[in-house]
């Protein structure tokens, strides 16, 4: 139980220290790990009775970070590329709507994947650049 305090307290600690790069970076693992946790669910027996409000809760928690993500973008700034990411979130999150209505897991594993992509990008930005140039780009995406 202690561990878990010290978890928690870790946890809040680096996202208040981190800057604005890296907590993009921390939104799309959240995701990832929602998602990652969402396709276990699928795994279980269908007689499990909290696979169903497993895969729902995950999939809420992934359409949320998708959300955050989603209004964190500048349209002024951005211009047509924070427009193309809004689409592409919105895409992502009718996707996971599909996949929780109808308990599909095919839906889930194509958003895991570009989902993935995004972070990939977004962690090879931060390493290259450092925060001055995500800072230019955290405007927009």
């Amino acid at each position: 139980m202690l561990a878990q305090g010290y978890a928690r307290t870790y946890r809040a600690n680096a996202v208040l220290t981190a800057s604005p790069g890296q907590l993009v970076l921390m939104l799309y693992d959240g995701a990832l790990k929602a998602l990652a946790l969402a396709r276990e669910a699928f795994a279980q027996p269908e007689a499990d009775p909290r696979r169903i409000g497993t895969i729902n809760e995950q999939l809420l928690k992934t359409q949320a970070i998708l959300q955050e993500l989603q209004g964190g973008l500048n349209f002024e700034a951005g211009g047509e590329f924070a427009r193309t990411m809004h689409r592409l979130y919105d895409y992502h999150s009718r996707r996971l709507l599909e996949a929780n209505l109808r308990k599909r897991e095919e839906p889930v594993i194509e958003v895991e994947r570009l989902v993935r992509e995004l972070r990939e990008a977004w962690a090879q930005m931060l390493a290259q650049g450092g925060d001055s140039s995500v800072e230019r780009v955290r405007t927009v995406a």
